[in-house]
C-alpha cells in the first residue's frame, strides 16, 4: 500500500510563509491527482489545492493567490507553497491521491503536518 508522508509544518506568524512536502513510497504522485488538505478538529477535510496528471491545478477560494501546488520534476514529490498566512489557515495538512479523478475517494493519504498560525 501507498505510503505519504509528509513534512514541513511548522507555527509562524501571521504573513508567514512555508513550504509542505509530500513524498510517496511508490509512483501514486506521478499517476494520480494529487491534493492537499487541511483538517481542523472536529471537523471535516477540506482540499484546499490539487494537481491532476496534467498539471492542472486548482484552489480553495480562500488561499487562491497565497498557495501554489506543484510537483518536482520526476513527480516523486508533491508541494504545497503558502504565502502570506494567516491564523486561519491553522490546521493539520495533509495530501492525498484521488482514487478516480479529482472527486470522490482517496485511494491514499498521509497522516499531516501541523500548520500553526499565530496572530
Amino acid at each position: 500500500q501507498t505510503r505519504l508522508v509528509e513534512s514541513g509544518g511548522d507555527s509562524v506568524q501571521t504573513g508567514g510563509s512555508l513550504r509542505l512536502s509530500c513524498s510517496a513510497s511508490d509512483n501514486t504522485i506521478r499517476t494520480y491527482c494529487m491534493g492537499w488538505f487541511r483538517q481542523r478538529p472536529q471537523q471535516g477535510h477540506v482540499r484546499v489545492a490539487r494537481i491532476d496528471t496534467d498539471g492542472t491545478t486548482s484552489y480553495l477560494d480562500h488561499v487562491k493567490g497565497r498557495f501554489a501546488i506543484s510537483k518536482d520534476n520526476a513527480e516523486t514529490t508533491l508541494y504545497l507553497d503558502m504565502n502570506s498566512l494567516q491564523p486561519e489557515d491553522t490546521a493539520m495538512y495533509f495530501c492525498a491521491a484521488y482514487e478516480v479523478e479529482c472527486s470522490g475517494a482517496l485511494r491514499s493519504r498521509g497522516e499531516g503536518t501541523q500548520v500553526t498560525v499565530s496572530s
